[in-house]
């Protein structure tokens, strides 16, 4: 599974991925910090109108080997650039944009956000011998 690593400049993006890694027991890091522990989503927000934080570009200069997708927030009254870091970082690093989330998101956003963890989890069970490597029965 992957690791959460955040950046958050209000407190929104924290709030939603310390919540999204309680919920399924994920390493959580923030940008600032050191090298993520593993392969991770990442979680920013926008800047001004549009714009990658100047935070969540440097680390992505120096950790970008690990991103597997993205998600940004936004407000959105900035209407065609609203949560737009996700498709800067989405198209600059061929990662998908696993979700755009309107401040701190929603019951719903956090959904989609946990189903796509939890498929790249199978993905990764089931990338070597294309079944699982685990057994569904009573184990």
């Amino acid at each position: 599974m992957l690791c959460l690593v955040y950046d958050s400049l209000t407190g929104n993006v924290r709030r939603f991925a310390e919540g999204v890694g309680a919920e399924l027991g994920l390493p959580l890091g923030r940008v600032q910090g050191g090298p993520p522990a593993a392969p991770y989503l990442l979680l920013t927000y926008t800047f001004g109108t549009g714009e990658v934080p100047e935070s969540t570009r440097r680390f992505l200069r120096a950790h970008s080997a690990g991103l597997r997708g993205v998600v940004a927030s936004g407000s959105y009254h900035w209407g065609p650039n609203f949560a737009r870091a996700a498709d800067l970082i989405a198209a600059e690093y061929g990662v998908p944009v696993v979700a755009k989330l309107n401040k701190g998101g929603t019951a719903a956003d956090r959904q989609e956000v946990l189903r796509w963890l939890r498929e790249d989890a199978v993905a990764r069970l089931t990338a070597r011998t294309g079944e699982p490597r685990w057994n569904a029965g009573s184990n």
